[in-house]
């Protein structure tokens, strides 16, 4: 294990589905799921799979061979694998980034992540950014690196709390993208979360 020379302090990361990761320090990595070039990947796929349920249905008519099947099974296969590569290739990269800032630890919440699964207008959000993945490899990075890993309990408020005063703004909804604080302290939502995560004191080695 190499102990990095953390005197950097820690920081927090915010996972989310807007963007893949907030940190405390101000950089923000964004969702790859939203770039042109998975966007134009997906559309492929779709048309491609739409083309594979089309063969299905001509094999019943005797239109369609087993073999164009397969070949279309094939192409469909081959763009899912790309889609994966890259999102996976930019989990590396990000945590790569991340790590390399020599922090003395990092927090992250402890998501619920079969829970959003279950939702059904969220679950292949959820699924496409890879939350589970990104933690075993931050997990990984930070054991290789000598960085500590810290998990907030899931029902801590992050979002709610005014990084400020402290006070919890128990009425937050999802769509509130900014906090304001009766205090006077305005910031983007997610960073609040963040710094909330880098400062807090309940929490358990991962």
């Amino acid at each position: 294990v190499k102990i990095a020379n953390n005197s950097n302090g820690g920081i927090g990361i915010d996972l989310g589905l807007k963007d893949l990761a907030i940190v405390s320090n101000g950089k923000t990595y964004k969702n790859i799921n939203k770039s042109t070039r998975i966007k134009k990947l997906e559309k492929k796929l779709r048309r491609e799979q739409r083309c594979l349920s089309r063969k299905y249905e001509n094999l019943k008519k005797g239109e369609s061979t087993q073999k164009n099947i397969q070949k279309q099974k094939l192409k469909v296969q081959r763009l899912h694998h790309k889609i994966d590569n890259i999102r996976t290739d930019y989990i590396n990269k990000s945590i790569a980034e991340i790590v390399k800032t020599k922090p003395s630890y990092i927090t992250i919440e402890n998501l619920n992540v079969s829970g959003m699964m279950k939702n059904r207008h969220l679950s292949k959000a959820v699924a496409s950014q890879k939350f589970y993945e990104f933690r075993t490899k931050l997990k990984a990075k930070c054991d290789e690196n000598g960085i500590e890993l810290r998990v907030v309990d899931r029902w801590y408020p992050s979002s709610k709390i005014c990084h400020c005063c402290g006070a919890i703004k128990k009425d937050l909804k999802l769509s509130d993208r900014i906090y304001r604080c009766d205090c006077g302290y305005v910031e983007d939502r997610d960073f609040n979360a963040a710094l909330n995560l880098r400062d807090a004191l309940t929490y358990e080695v991962a």
